[in-house]
């Protein structure tokens, strides 16, 4: 039997990946390890928690006693590191937390699995590392150019699982996914946060002019491209990951619109963000070729999710007050009661 640690479990893609995992693999073990900050939600794994298994874990990656403790007691065969701080908007008013957990969190787990002797250390990164682009796609081999504290934290435990590889012989692989989008997705980042603001009839504050370009990836592809290169991606290799969606921000915004039958007139233009990248967008050639393709399409998915947050209010709407709403309302300087 396979143990798996994943790290970051109860977050948006690692839920995901834990609950896409034990449909794959019936004869599995993964252990969840968690520090349940505000975008950990044990409620996203409440389906699964008595499965024997699965185990979670409450702790910090960046905790050495902890995950000392965890590869003592375990043998630990794969590590999927989904465990980041990731939001954007908070690294440029907190960046400290980023690099910490980003950076120093990523070197603790891969001295661990140096010294233990895993099979696999997946690093998860993300298209944002390399920054901005015009025209064109980036590669794998382009130079990483991030332009945001969390760009830059990322790419620093994206080159730094590299490193491990190249002077320890760590097996490491590296992913660089574009922008995900599903299920139990924490209500700050764009699609969750217009749909719920849209279902109750809040504004939809569209940076700048809402021409920023994204690449959208549905969370249960990133899975399968996850899992796909556990079985068969090369040591040593960077891979991105991307659905093939480029839309502008205020396409993504009309879409949901339209889709919930809500007025435009939600829409309300606040101030760009600071070093705001215009396009992002990567070619992923060399994983196609190596045979994982996305199977869901954009429409389908993006109807299926706004579906889903609106038969699960009650999953989103505790969590959209309190710090959340303070939050919101001084990120986009738009009431939260606003109708």
């Amino acid at each position: 039997m396979k143990t798996y640690l994943v790290t970051g479990g109860s977050g948006f893609i690692g839920s995901n990946f834990i609950r896409f995992l034990l449909s794959e693999e019936s004869n599995c073990h993964i252990l969840n390890l968690d520090k349940l900050t505000y975008a950990g939600n044990p409620a996203n794994l409440k389906d699964i928690e008595n499965d024997k298994r699965y185990t979670f874990i409450n702790g910090d990656i960046c905790d050495e006693k902890t995950i000392r403790d965890i590869f003592s007691n375990q043998k630990i065969d794969v590590v999927i590191n989904f465990a980041a701080e990731t939001h954007v908007d908070r690294s440029i008013g907190s960046p400290d937390n980023f690099i910490k957990t980003d950076v120093f969190g990523v070197f603790r787990l891969l001295e661990a699995s140096r010294n233990f002797g895993v099979d696999l250390f997946i690093q998860i990164s993300t298209d944002e590392v390399y920054g901005s682009i015009q025209k064109g796609s980036f590669y794998e081999t382009d130079q990483l150019l991030p332009s945001s504290p969390y760009s830059a934290s990322k790419a620093g435990g994206d080159r730094l699982a590299y490193s491990y590889y190249i002077t320890y012989g760590l097996p490491v692989i590296i992913t660089r996914a574009s922008n995900n989008y599903g299920l139990f997705q924490y209500p700050e980042k764009l699609i969750p946060l217009f749909v719920t603001n849209a279902i109750e009839n809040r504004p939809l504050p569209v940076y700048g002019d809402g021409k920023n370009i994204r690449d959208w990836l549905f969370v249960l592809d990133h899975c399968s491209a996850v899992n796909f290169l556990i079985k068969n991606g090369e040591r040593g290799q960077v891979y991105n990951i991307g659905g093939g969606n480029e839309l502008e921000n205020i396409e993504i915004t009309q879409l949901i619109l339209e889709k919930l039958g809500k007025s435009e007139d939600l829409i309300q233009f606040v101030e760009d963000r600071k070093g705001h990248d215009l396009r992002y967008s990567i070619d992923c050639s060399k994983l196609i070729q190596l045979g994982w393709k996305p199977q869901f399409s954009f429409a389908d998915a993006l109807e299926n999710t706004i579906q889903w947050y609106q038969s699960n209010e009650n999953w989103w709407k505790p969590i959209k007050s309190g710090e959340f709403r303070s939050y919101y309302e001084n990120q986009y300087r738009v009431s939260y009661e606003s109708s």
